[in-house]
């Protein structure tokens, strides 16, 4: 299935809210002890520059807006020396100031590093920053389940004259955070990253949707296993849980809900149905099937 054109960088700007909300000590997660994990692949021998300083820096020139590495070294080169010191650069002993690196420094450790590595230190870091679920008082029935989707997206401008775009995967929950994120191999598909993309999530009793392509029979042990719930889409690429699905008796099933909305150019009118079942052949099916009409 062809993957969605991924979001421009400002929109990890609004993750993190408005610069100027207050901002209290207990609200912040310092990224230096998640980027510190990230091993460092150039040799130990004449380093100048520590990788956690770097990347950091990489980091924070994202966040604000660069889009390419001569812009993070741009930004880098013009930051204050106070900042410099908060990202860890050194200072020198004889000047006292805090010297910057070349921009093919910065280009050959980003180049180098363990992409999946990179993104695992960010999403525990935004995992870190985002709150628990909150407890719903007037229905005083414990805590929310959180609500997780995974989703493909093809990087916009990763594509060249030899090399296809890349395509990531990555988890979010419905506040907007990604929570983990995966490249997915050129010669291969979504399918086979979903189950090491959450393998570092807290998925106990998580509600986990996706689209159609991940509704797997190894896709739902693997939820059922780790103690998930999941709301799978079932279409016509799956056609012996689709012939099972429509048999149900639909018409003799009262409208539980129903929706109309304007999305992708065009109006959608959603009805919403649930039956019991005791047939379907789909890990962790036990209790509910749903019919969304469009």
């Amino acid at each position: 299935m062809p993957a969605r054109t991924s979001s421009p960088i400002p929109s990890a700007l609004e993750q993190l809210g408005s610069p100027t909300d207050p901002l209290a000590s207990s609200d912040v997660a310092d990224l230096r002890p998640f980027l510190i994990l990230v091993a460092d692949p150039r040799d130990a021998r004449g380093l100048r520059y520590p990788a956690l300083a770097l990347l950091c820096a990489a980091v924070s020139a994202v966040l604000t807006g660069a889009r390419s590495l001569i812009a993070v070294s741009e930004w880098i080169t013009d930051v204050p020396q106070h900042v410099l010191g908060v990202l860890g650069f050194a200072a020198d002993p004889l000047t006292g100031l805090r010297p910057v690196p070349h921009a093919a420094t910065v280009r050959r450790l980003l180049q180098r590093v363990d992409g999946d590595a990179l993104d695992a230190a960010i999403s525990a870091y935004l995992q870190a920053r985002t709150p628990p679920p909150s407890i719903e008082p007037e229905a005083e029935k414990g805590p929310v389940r959180r609500v997780i989707a995974v989703d493909g997206k093809v990087v916009r401008g990763s594509r060249t004259r030899a090399a296809a775009a890349i395509q990531l995967l990555a988890a979010m929950d419905h506040h907007g955070v990604v929570l983990a994120q995966r490249q997915v191999a050129s010669n291969s598909n979504e399918i086979p990253s979903f189950a090491p993309l959450l393998d570092g999530l807290e998925l106990e009793n998580t509600v986990m949707t996706a689209d159609a392509l991940h509704t797997q029979h190894d896709h739902g042990a693997y939820l059922t296993s780790r103690g998930a719930h999941c709301v799978a889409v079932v279409k016509k690429n799956h056609p012996g849980l689709y012939a099972q699905v429509r048999k149900l008796p639909w018409r003799d099933i009262p409208l539980g809900h129903r929706t109309r909305d304007h999305a992708h150019h065009r109006d959608e009118i959603r009805r919403l149905k649930t039956a019991a079942f005791a047939h379907i052949d789909c890990p962790g099916a036990r209790k509910k099937v749903a019919r969304p009409v469009r």
